[in-house]
């Protein structure tokens, strides 16, 4: 009888372990709380009345704020956007001129939830062009130059998170020829302002990702492109560069962009420049960083 009672008691033990050792735990997020009274307010540096859009820095302070928020992204307007846990952080514009910029914030609450407020700002940013870009570009008033053939990388790629052709670079007189007979002639005006015009001879080497950019269709090669002559936009460079790997200035080339090879982009980093050659950093279609060496004809 004894063992008939220590028999039930076990298996009445072990069925109990059984029964809670199946039984499925529950796991709780917690609510979803979406952010609420989201606020921004906006600080251009300098702003006052006599310069209501800045001191010409292009500096300006963000400050987002909500209850239940646990970070915020902010879209600057000018295709930056990054997340500030915190809400507040000062940021720099590099376009030169008045410009307009939507800024967006998203505050993030648990959950993924989401409230969005946006507000347009108005902010002047001033910039001169180093006088030894301006001398070593132009002689002082004019100078051609055309593709540096002769050099090792005179084109090539890498990642964007480097400033070096790491993946590829031209040995000398290795590419096709109409990236050859290009003349690139930058120019200052009176005032100070850099044009560039560039004879490509009836046609411009566009690589294969970029080719429907500029209304072509096929793979690397030459194409028949118009070419015109084009203001430049001079700014620091947008990049995260140095001035260890980088002299820190940019230019636009407005319209498509090209200077002696189209990758589809049009904002050219300088990143290093003599009284007889240049080098060139974009960032093509295809997402990856160019180089263009040129040297004075």
């Amino acid at each position: 009888m004894i063992n008939k009672i220590k028999l039930f008691a076990t298996v009445f033990i072990l069925g109990l372990i059984a029964f809670f050792g199946c039984k499925k735990t529950d796991y709780s997020f917690g609510d979803i709380k979406t952010p609420t009274g989201l606020t921004l307010t906006t600080l251009v540096v300098g702003a006052d009345a006599a310069n209501s859009n800045g001191d010409g820095t292009g500096q300006v302070t963000f400050t987002a704020s909500a209850t239940g928020s646990l970070t915020y992204k902010i879209d600057f307007g000018d295709g930056t956007n990054q997340m500030v846990p915190s809400g507040t952080i000062s940021y720099k514009y590099h376009t030169p001129g008045i410009n307009d910029y939507t800024v967006t914030v998203t505050a993030v609450g648990t959950g993924g939830s989401e409230s969005v407020i946006s507000k347009k700002i108005t902010v002047l940013t001033n910039f001169t062009i180093p006088a030894d870009i301006v001398t070593n570009l132009t002689n002082g008033s004019s100078q051609v130059w055309q593709t540096d053939h002769d050099a090792p990388g005179h084109v090539g790629v890498g990642p964007t998170t480097t400033f070096t052709s790491d993946w590829y670079s031209a040995t000398p007189n290795s590419r096709d020829a109409c990236l050859y007979d290009d003349e690139i002639t930058f120019t200052k005006d009176s005032k100070g302002n850099i044009s560039m015009s560039v004879d490509n001879k009836g046609q411009t080497f566009i690589i294969a990702a970029a080719t429907s950019f500029y209304s072509q269709s096929g793979g690397d090669n030459c194409y028949t492109i118009a070419t015109t002559s084009k203001q430049l936009s001079f700014m620091d460079a947008s990049s995260a560069s140095t001035s260890a790997n980088s002299t820190r200035i940019q230019f636009v080339v407005p319209g498509n962009g090209i200077v002696n090879f189209a990758t589809g982009g049009n904002t050219y980093e300088i990143i290093s420049i003599t009284p007889t050659t240049i080098t060139l950093r974009n960032i093509g279609a295809d997402g990856n960083a160019w180089y263009q060496k040129l040297k004075v004809k």
